[in-house]
C-alpha cells in the first residue's frame, strides 16, 4: 500500500493595495469660509503690511543715528527731527560707497550722510560719522556693531538713540540695532517717501519691489540671532 504522503500547506501573506478608512473633510459651506477667510487676511496683509514695515515709535533719546545710505528726502526728514527733538549729538552710518569709489571726494555712506545734514544747517560739533566696514552682506548688522564699538570706545555716556531710516526697512533695522546696542534704549524713526503711494503700494514696481525684498528680508531677521 502506498505511504500516504501529506503536505504541510503553507500560509502566504496576503497582499492588500486598499483599505476603507474614515476621514474628515470640509463641506461646500466650509470650502466657501475657509477661501473667504484666506481672501480677507490676504487684503489685511496687502492693505496693512507697509504700516507694518514702516514703524515710526520714537523715545526721550540723547542722540539720532540715521543710516547714511538713505535718500536726500529722508536726510531733510532726519534733519528736521534733529532740529526739533533734544538730541544731543546725530551719528551717521554706513558702508563704503559700490560706485564711484575712486572718484568720491567721500569713501563711504557714513561720510556723504554727515556731509549733506551739515550743509543742511547741522553744527560740525554735534556730526559723528561712524563708518561700517565693507561686508556682503548682513550691511545692517555690521552699522549696527559698528556704532555699538564707537560706544564702546567713547567717553560719551549714550543711554538711549533714536534710529532713523527709510520707510519700509525700519522694522528690520530696528530689530536689528535693539539686539546689538542692548542695553542701551532704542527707539525708531521711519522717513516717508515719494517714490511710490504707501497705501497703494502694489500699483508701482517702486512699491512693490521695496514692500516684498523689505518683508522677506524682516522674516529672515526674524529667525536669526544678532547678538552673536
Amino acid at each position: 500500500m502506498p505511504a500516504k504522503v501529506f503536505y504541510k500547506k503553507q500560509k502566504f501573506p496576503k497582499i492588500r493595495l486598499l483599505k476603507r478608512q474614515q476621514m474628515w473633510t470640509l463641506t461646500l459651506q466650509g470650502w466657501v469660509s475657509l477661501f473667504a477667510t484666506a481672501a480677507l487676511f490676504f487684503v489685511f496683509t496687502i492693505t496693512h503690511i507697509h504700516s507694518f514695515l514702516a514703524v515710526t515709535s520714537p523715545i526721550k533719546a540723547d542722540a539720532l543715528v540715521v543710516e547714511g545710505w538713505v535718500t536726500d528726502e529722508a536726510l531733510q526728514q532726519a534733519f528736521t527731527e534733529f532740529c526739533n527733538g533734544s538730541y544731543r549729538q546725530i551719528f551717521t552710518t554706513g558702508i563704503p560707497v559700490e560706485r564711484g569709489f575712486y572718484l568720491a571726494e567721500y569713501k563711504n555712506y557714513a561720510e556723504i550722510a554727515a556731509a549733506t545734514l551739515k550743509k543742511l544747517g547741522v553744527p560740525k560739533e554735534k556730526l559723528v560719522v561712524v563708518p561700517t566696514p565693507h561686508v556682503i552682506k548682513d550691511r545692517t548688522h555690521a552699522s549696527a556693531v559698528a556704532f555699538r564699538q564707537w560706544l564702546l570706545n567713547s567717553n560719551d555716556q549714550v543711554a538711549s538713540v533714536n534710529l532713523f531710516t527709510n520707510d519700509a526697512h525700519a522694522r528690520r533695522s530696528w530689530l536689528i540695532y535693539k539686539q546689538v546696542l542692548a542695553p542701551v534704549k532704542v527707539g525708531v524713526i521711519a522717513a516717508n517717501t515719494s517714490n511710490y503711494d504707501p497705501k497703494r503700494w502694489w500699483v508701482s514696481s517702486e512699491g512693490v519691489r521695496t514692500v516684498i525684498s523689505e518683508m522677506i528680508a524682516f522674516i529672515y531677521a526674524l529667525f536669526v540671532n544678532w547678538k552673536a
